[in-house]
């Protein structure tokens, strides 16, 4: 039997890049999936559905609260239940303190931290009303350890691991478990525009000498999706090839 047979997975953010391979690797292992990104994406919907499972995309402002409730209550009625929420949409606007406006400190926490703080809100009731679930937050390393030139990233990303955290001590009675992934330097779209130079200097301080792959941060997303991690709750795991260890 596969791993997420029978399950229904919701992934945020997951027409490209880590969601999409978090979305892959689920229906792989027999999850349905639903997932979300601004627009409708039939390519990935198509991509993933010829696994074999039921998969829809789906339009979304993930930081609309509203919004977000309404989605969530067509998504239970399309699959009849929610058993796993990936809270993986996020955006970056880079910039010294000094120099970061008002609107890049509140586009980046509205997107990256209150989307996840709407997903949560609104698929936790159906998870109690199952007696479980698992909700994994993408992180990153740097909410972990900070960056300079990213405080509004690194801070919805520290906010990210606490919320995980809080929600493992609120729902844990109710079976629900909550974790989170902190990604390092992914080989992605975005990281392969980056200079030269900047990469170069990342992969000296990575002991394993590459980045990772998208498929990396799927393989334990997996894990902690799947009754592998069945007494695996609250805990930060950072993907990183021992970057920051």
């Amino acid at each position: 039997m596969k791993l997420l047979e029978g399950k229904t997975a919701l992934i945020t953010g997951a027409a490209r890049g880590i969601g999409k391979a978090i979305a892959l690797r689920f229906a792989a292992e027999g999850a349905n999936i639903a997932f979300t990104d601004l627009a409708v994406n039939e390519e990935t919907q198509a991509e993933i559905a010829a696994l074999g499972v039921q998969c829809r995309s789906y339009a979304s402002n993930a930081a609309d609260f509203a919004e977000t409730e309404a989605l969530v209550q067509k998504v239970k009625e399309d699959f009849g239940t929610i058993d796993v929420l990936v809270n993986n949409a996020g955006i970056t606007k880079d910039g010294l303190m000094l120099r970061m406006t008002e609107a890049q400190w509140d586009a980046v926490i509205g997107v990256n931290l209150k989307s996840a703080f709407n997903f949560i809100h609104a698929v936790v009731p159906v998870m109690m009303r199952q007696r479980g679930g698992s909700i994994i937050n993408m992180a990153s390393v740097v909410g972990v350890h900070g960056n300079a030139g990213q405080a509004n990233y690194a801070a919805s990303k520290a906010g990210m691991i606490a919320l995980a955290k809080s929600i493992a001590q609120e729902m844990g009675p109710k079976g629900i478990r909550a974790n989170a992934i902190a990604p390092g330097f992914i080989e992605t779209a975005m990281t392969a525009s980056l200079p030269e130079a900047v990469r170069e200097g990342w992969m000296k301080k990575i002991p394993l000498r590459r980045g990772g792959k998208p498929e990396d941060v799927a393989d334990v997303a997996l894990f902690l999706a799947s009754d592998l991690s069945s007494y695996v709750s609250g805990q930060v795991i950072q993907i990183d090839g021992g970057m920051n260890m």
